[in-house]
């Protein structure tokens, strides 16, 4: 095992999980909606997505790639209106002032909706390739090792993102009030639903 190849996949996947986009909302609400660990099944999920488009970067499966790419459009239609009728339940829905039990089955749905919406979005996988290649950690003369570690790093790289979110989030939410909740729901919403509009529109200028 090259532990450098393995950190620097640890440290994509942190990288890419960090910034703020709708997954990272998505993420926040059901945390304080339904407890910790739906907030981190949510960010598994995400981790999941980019795990599958590492393996995609670094084992130059082209063909995948390409078809990904030239189907773009409907990716970010159906992302796109996920994301608006995500936003929309968002903000109509009346927030709880204690987390909300979960079952199994239901923890299921939140990491599987999750690794939908974040494969909705296959303009992620330019994002690994151009990476990937830029790092020399694509898969080239059969080191599929190297490859299969760098992926291993994406993905524990990213739930380790979501892990800290999800604990973060779980702790503040002893500090909020129901107001606060409420106000945190609206603009949980309308932040989903703006991501899903822009992708729509991405998608009619495409």
């Amino acid at each position: 095992m090259d532990l450098s190849v393995f950190g620097r996949g640890l440290v994509i996947g942190f990288a890419i999980a960090a910034p703020v986009g709708p997954i990272g909302v998505l993420c926040i609400n059901r945390t304080l909606a339904y407890g910790r660990l739906a907030g981190l099944f949510s960010g598994l999920g995400a981790a999941t997505a980019d795990a599958i488009y590492g393996v995609v970067a670094g084992f130059g499966l082209t063909l995948i790639s390409a078809i990904l790419v030239e189907q773009i459009f409907w990716f970010r239609l159906v992302g796109g209106m996920f994301l608006i009728y995500l936003g929309v339940r968002t903000f109509l829905s009346k927030p709880a002032e204690t987390a909300a039990a979960i079952q199994p089955q239901g923890l299921l749905k939140v990491y599987a909706s999750t690794v939908f919406l974040t494969l909705t979005n296959p303009a992620t996988i330019l994002a690994f390739g151009f990476i990937f290649a830029g790092l020399g950690l694509a898969a080239a003369e059969g080191d599929h090792v190297a490859a299969i570690w760098t992926v291993f790093g994406v993905f524990l790289g990213s739930a380790a993102w979501w892990l800290l979110l999800s604990s973060g989030v779980s702790l503040l939410q002893t500090r909020l009030t129901a107001r606060h909740l409420r106000w945190l729901n609206r603009g949980s919403g309308t932040i989903l639903a703006a991501f899903g509009i822009v992708a729509l529109l991405s998608s009619a200028q495409g």
